[in-house]
């Protein structure tokens, strides 16, 4: 016995020296392994290899125990097999690989060969013949075909001899090779040249006496080139110009050196037009896709390009063709996959294909989830047995997946197929309702731990109720399903509002009553305290007696109140942002000013307070910041204040000059943009987003009341520069929660120049009218015109204009005349006198 086996080692080392003749790896390691012995040198040095070799093989067999996916090992190991010519374990490590990944065609390519040289008798045929249809469903490629065809005429007798039953197997052994590769752009004509040269061959073997069987082979060989024609193909004037020469050989009169179409039948020339119009049309986007030279990242967009085209033209059979070209040049590209299926699922809608491509798919990318979903689906469309999906169902459970969601549609694809079986009459006596709760509880096991608290758990558990009350019957299962989520999830709303939701449609109140009981005390997300104890409030009165109504308003009352406490404490506690720290700075500036024991403004000179917020700005120091913004507009409150004292006409003359001090330092901040019409909801951090975009945002001021501290809709916004600052006006009239704004470069130098104090809105409300002249007090003084004359209103925001000034848009509803200095009160006969003019 071991005389075969040594003979067999040697045949299976000279062959494979033969079969990678341009490895030279291989051809060093074969001829070292067969050259004769010239000295105790060469056989050091063959005994050292081997022993390395054998070494490497411990090792990868080591790697392969302890890890079966580890694909780079399988193709290492049958490599290494391969050189040493061990036949028995090759076979092995070939058929462990092809259990658990696809070969690629090369690999089956070697094996059939190798298999073809070890046992070349006709009892070896059935063997090889079945690792050729192994290897041409896992992948499309066109050199694997052709030596399937060449070896089953060459070594199957039957074939090879031209039997009836024979030549019956080849032709269709050759269409089925048409089928699925007579379509290839670049390589389908050299399966179209082996059949004619098949035929051809039997039609020499036909008898020339025999001219029926004669001339019915002729045509069937004319038929191929016809439909060889009328496929686009590369080099079709080529085979135009065979197929001419071939019919000239049969006594056609043609000019088989032209390539016109004279002489050819007119259904013939007009397919072969209509091909070779198709073959211009493809043959820049295959020049694109055949392109060696270029990298796979890049190649593979081109092949989707080229798909959309097929797919315009409307071709299944040449969609199809492109895929399967696609998915051998890059077999795990999911989406190439998915998309296959999902064609394959619109377009063609044939089950064993669409079968076919999907099992191929999963084996090719177990990883994505959405292709082992697809498989159950399209098994169950095939009608496959139950234990056909559930092998497959396993076979995915077993694989990784990037996300636990794909888990759950993995369960819940297999439990609506579950479902769909039982419910289908004549199925209850196949199927068992406790196989639907198995998977149920399988994937809550497996799921509860990694989805605690999502929406997808909770997807998952109504649906378990659901099947257990409309499929079982079984209300108290129902409820064993929701009390085990409520154990996992206790604290999500839904999943109490699915459960009560429950006892309620089947009408068991007193249950829900009782869940309601439980609940209301429980701390939800958001809002869902308050949710809960009103919807137990709407129960009792739908449903409830009065006393049951009451209790449950005793109960729930002392919780709302309590919610409402807890949410108000929430509210006051505000996160301190950069924004918020300057508005605070800037308040407390403001109290600590309106001290009357002390006035650090005051105290200063016009010029050394300039020069301190100078240099604040330029340091950026908090110190120095919080300087700036105590001397800079801060509230709307601070100005309207010192422009009262500025109008009264009580105070000392001293006075007025410590407020123009406090004028000139006031806008001392040349970098900042006012904001009006802001929706009172816009926060710090809105306007931070909303000039986000811009940069250089250094401090954000929004003005509130004093009394509410609510909004104003107004804002001052300092940038670190003027370009940003310019860059920010430019964002004038966007939105921003649903209001335009307005925005414009703050420029207090306007002020300076007015003839009077500016006043702004409030100002009148305060105003002192002492010391008018008019006791009831309707016409004013002098001095308080004098003081109103500067008065300058622009923009829109005039909801807070003193009720002496006029808004735009609007007028007085009785004239009010304009007096100078030195103009006198008018009296009631001149007032009579205008009156009757008009």
């Amino acid at each position: 016995m071991a005389e075969p086996m040594e003979a067999e080692q040697t045949v299976m080392s000279e062959n494979l020296e033969e079969l990678n003749p341009n490895d030279d790896e291989e051809q060093k390691n074969t001829l070292d392994a067969t050259a004769p012995s010239d000295g105790s040198d060469s056989e050091d040095s063959d005994s050292d290899n081997e022993a390395q070799q054998a070494e490497e093989l411990k090792t990868l067999e080591s790697d392969l125990s302890r890890n079966p996916s580890n694909y780079d090992a399988h193709i290492q190991y049958i490599q290494l097999l391969r050189k040493t010519g061990e036949i028995d374990k090759l076979r092995l490590a070939r058929e462990s690989m092809s259990a658990i990944f696809p070969l690629s065609p090369k690999m089956w390519q070697e094996w059939a060969k190798d298999e073809t040289t070890l046992c070349s008798g006709p009892e070896a045929v059935p063997a090889i013949e079945k690792l050729y249809e192994r290897g041409v469903s896992d992948y499309l490629f066109v050199p694997l075909w052709c030596d399937y065809l060449n070896f089953v005429q060459e070594h199957d007798p039957s074939v090879r001899d031209c039997s009836a039953s024979g030549v019956s197997k080849a032709r269709n052994l050759f269409e089925r090779a048409l089928t699925a590769g007579g379509l290839h752009f670049s390589e389908g004509s050299n399966i179209w040249e082996a059949y004619k040269e098949f035929e051809q061959a039997i039609c020499l073997l036909v008898d020339d006496s025999n001219t029926e069987g004669k001339e019915k082979q002729i045509q069937r060989v004319r038929n191929i080139f016809h439909r060889q024609l009328s496929v686009p193909l590369a080099d079709m004037k080529s085979s135009l110009l065979v197929y001419k020469a071939w019919e000239v050989e049969h006594g056609n009169d043609l000019d088989a050196n032209s390539s016109d179409l004279e002489g050819i039948s007119s259904h013939a020339a007009s397919a072969y037009k209509k091909a070779l119009e198709m073959c211009d049309a493809r043959v820049t986007l295959e020049e694109q896709v055949s392109k060696s030279d270029v990298p796979d990242t890049e190649r593979l967009p081109l092949f989707k390009r080229y798909l959309k085209f097929e797919e315009s033209a409307g071709d299944p059979a040449r969609v199809q063709i492109l895929y399967e070209r696609a998915i051998t040049e890059f077999p795990i590209s999911s989406d190439l996959w998915t998309d296959y299926a999902r064609y394959l699922e619109k377009k063609l809608k044939v089950g064993n294909v669409v079968k076919n491509v999907m099992c191929r798919a999963t084996r090719n990318c177990p990883w994505v989830g959405e292709l082992w979903v697809r498989q159950l689906l399209c098994l169950e469309r095939a009608r496959a047995s139950e234990d056909e999906v559930s092998m497959v169902f396993e076979k995915a459970l077993q694989c990784s997946f990037s996300s636990y969601e794909e888990y759950l549609d993995l369960f819940l694809t297999r439990i609506d197929g579950l479902r769909r079986r039982i419910s289908v009459a004549g199925e209850l006596q196949v199927l068992d309702y406790a196989v639907i709760r198995d998977a149920f509880q399988r994937a809550s096991d497996y799921l509860s731990l990694h989805l605690k608290g999502t929406d997808a758990l909770l997807r998952l558990h109504a649906y378990w109720a659901h099947l257990e009350l409309t499929l079982a019957n079984d209300i108290v299962a129902a409820r064993g399903v929701w009390e085990s989520l409520l154990k996992i999830s206790g604290t999500m709303l839904e999943a109490w509002q699915g459960y009560i939701g429950m006892e309620v449609d089947k009408g068991n109140l007193n249950e829900a009553r009782s869940l309601f009981r439980r609940c209301y005390t429980k701390r939800f997300p958001g809002s869902g305290s308050q949710d809960i104890c009103q919807s137990w409030l709407r129960f009792e009165r739908e449903f409830g007696t009065l006393e049951d109504y009451d209790y449950a308003v005793q109960k729930v009352s002392p919780r709302l109140e309590e919610l409402q406490i807890f949410n108000l404490q929430q509210e006051s506690k505000t996160v301190v942002t950069a924004g918020d720290a300057s508005d605070l700075s800037a308040k407390k500036s403001v109290r600590e000013k309106r001290k009357p024991t002390s006035n650090l403004l005051e105290d200063q000179s016009p010029s050394k307070r300039l020069k301190d917020t100078k240099e604040a700005s330029k340091k950026g120091t908090k110190k120095g910041h919080e300087k700036v913004l105590s001397v800079t507009r801060t509230a709307t409150e601070e100005e309207t204040e010192a422009n009262v004292n500025k109008m009264d006409n009580t105070s000392s003359n001293e006075q007025p000059k410590k407020q123009s001090i406090h004028e000139k330092t006031m806008y001392t901040d040349q970098c900042t943009a006012f904001m009006s019409n802001l929706d009172p909801k816009v926060n710090y951090e809105d306007i931070r987003k909303f000039f986000s975009d811009v940069g250089g945002v250094q401090s954000i001021r929004i003005l509130k009341h004093r009394d509410t501290g609510k909004s104003r809709g107004l804002a001052y916004v300092d940038f670190c520069d003027d370009a940003h600052l310019e860059a920010a006006v430019a964002k004038n009239r966007q939105w921003l929660l649903k209001k335009k704004l307005s925005i414009a470069r703050s420029d207090p130098s306007k002020s300076k120049n007015q003839s009077g104090p500016k006043i702004l809105p409030g100002d009148q409300a305060r105003t002192k009218r002492s010391n008018s002249s008019d006791p009831s007090g309707d016409q004013p003084t002098s001095s308080e015109v004098r003081n109103n004359d500067g008065v300058q209103l622009k923009g829109k925001n005039t909801f807070a204009v003193p009720r002496n000034v006029r808004p735009l848009g609007f007028t007085d509803i009785k004239p009010k005349p304009v007096q100078g200095d030195d103009e006198k009160p008018k009296s009631n006969d001149e007032f009579r006198n205008m009156f009757l003019k008009k």
